[in-house]
């Protein structure tokens, strides 16, 4: 079974200014999200999901990867990673999480950028229209901050009750002026690990 992939969304912008100051870089936020039927539709409650991930997840992650990597230029341009999932409202959270909570997704995309990191995600259900809203990080280092982004945009017709939109986001670049330090500063003055 091949993912159906109805169709390929690719968004971006570049942040020239923010907070009234130009960037000293711009910053360039990317996101590429498919447009699939949900292969659990119309099947009632199933209790075994992993034939349909192993079918459909690797072949997402590929090209979702492929298609934000020509987006951005290169693997190596990418600092800031994240992935997504919404579900049609005819389907399971679980069915969104099914295809983007696997090594047999994600790895291709931690591959392609050299990442160290996880990859910080979120999963929904909703309809056409519904934000997508990919949570990055750093790809090399979970406690810089300033690469704590939100790539956010929408497609107007998708997801259909029977669809899952399954998405990946990127940063070239973090937040222009961050000003807020990393993590490893608070962890210094509350001697709290567990922060």
């Amino acid at each position: 079974m091949q993912p159906a992939i109805r169709k390929i969304v690719t968004y971006s912008e570049n942040t020239l200014i923010e907070g009234g100051k130009t960037a000293p870089r711009p910053l360039r936020l990317i996101g590429v999200a498919a447009v699939v039927t949900n292969p659990w539709a119309g099947r009632g409650f199933t209790e075994d999901l992993s034939p349909e991930i192993r079918a459909c997840a690797p072949v997402l992650g590929e090209i979702l990867t492929r298609e934000i990597i020509a987006a951005a230029g290169s693997g190596e341009a990418i600092e800031g990673y994240g992935k997504a999932a919404i579900c049609g409202t005819s389907g399971e959270i679980e069915h969104a999480s099914a295809l983007i909570h696997t090594l047999h997704f994600g790895n291709h995309y931690r591959r392609a950028v050299g990442a160290k990191t996880y990859l910080a995600f979120t999963n929904l259900r909703g309809g056409p229209n519904t934000p997508i809203m990919i949570p990055l990080m750093d790809k090399n280092d979970e406690g810089r901050r300033s690469h704590y982004l939100t790539v956010h945009f929408q497609i107007g017709d998708a997801p259909a009750p029977d669809e899952l939109v399954v998405a990946l986001g990127a940063s070239i670049g973090g937040r222009p002026h961050h000003r807020i330090g990393d993590r490893y500063q608070d962890l210094k003055e509350v001697g709290d690990l567990h922060g």
